[in-house]
């Protein structure tokens, strides 16, 4: 038997009120329609993620009041409410959480990216737990990450970022560069923010199996209710 303590992998997720969520989408959508949006964004992922093996699941929540609605919706994951006046405090404070809690590695990705294949994130566990990374780093085209992974507590990764602008990556980078870190970089991977990034991810064709399903549908058809056409399309035929 094992003695190395269990990996945690935590969703960052946000109650999907309408004018809370994906607000970068409205206009055109209402902000009704983004919160059902983000809410099936939600499904999908804990789809992907709750099976994965070798992985104790968790949801790092916001706003407060919310507890009971993610207790609903994620009965199989454990539940934290996010602390810290913005996101690299919030990250900080769910990293301090789980290592507190005995875990490790510990990785924390996004609930902006719902066709993300949970193969991506096991990887960031196998290259952690195989002790040749530091670090695991999932980008995202628009220069901030999807997925960041620890096997050990480094606030530091976490302080003096410009959040929220193209410089998250290269900043992290630096920051783990300076201390000696050694870095994991998964392949990359698109979040939905902007209309343009919606539109991107319900034009493109899909894996085979692809995690993001309902969302992508759901996309179509809201993006088609505002002008544009997007025909469902046939699995293609392997026999």
């Amino acid at each position: 038997m094992s003695d190395a303590p269990p990996a945690l992998l935590v969703i960052f997720a946000k109650e999907p009120a309408p004018g809370r969520v994906k607000t970068r989408l409205c206009p055109p959508l209402t902000p009704e329609q983004a919160a059902i949006l983000y809410e099936q964004f939600l499904a999908d992922v804990l789809a992907e993620m709750a099976p994965l093996p070798g992985l104790t699941l968790a949801l790092a929540y916001t706003a407060d009041t919310a507890t009971a609605y993610f207790a609903r919706l994620a009965p199989m994951a454990q539940l934290v409410a996010q602390q810290g006046r913005n996101l690299g405090e919030r990250l900080q404070n769910a990293f301090a959480w789980g290592f507190q809690g005995g875990f490790s590695p510990i990785l924390i990705r996004n609930s902006d990216s719902p066709d993300l294949p949970g193969a991506l994130v096991s990887a960031a566990r196998e290259a952690l737990a195989a002790g040749g990374a530091d670090v695991a780093l999932g980008p995202c085209p628009d220069g901030g990450y999807y997925l960041v992974g620890l096997n050990r507590f480094q606030p530091h990764l976490f302080q003096g970022i410009a959040w929220s602008t193209e410089q998250v990556l290269a900043q992290t980078l630096e920051g783990a560069r300076r201390t000696g870190l050694a870095v994991h970089l998964l392949p990359p991977w698109p979040d939905l923010d902007t209309w343009a990034d919606l539109t991107a991810f319900a034009r493109r064709a899909p894996a085979w199996d692809d995690p993001g399903a309902a969302s992508r549908r759901l996309a179509r058809k809201l993006i088609g209710d505002h002008g544009a056409d997007f025909p469902d399309r046939a699995p293609p035929d392997l026999t």
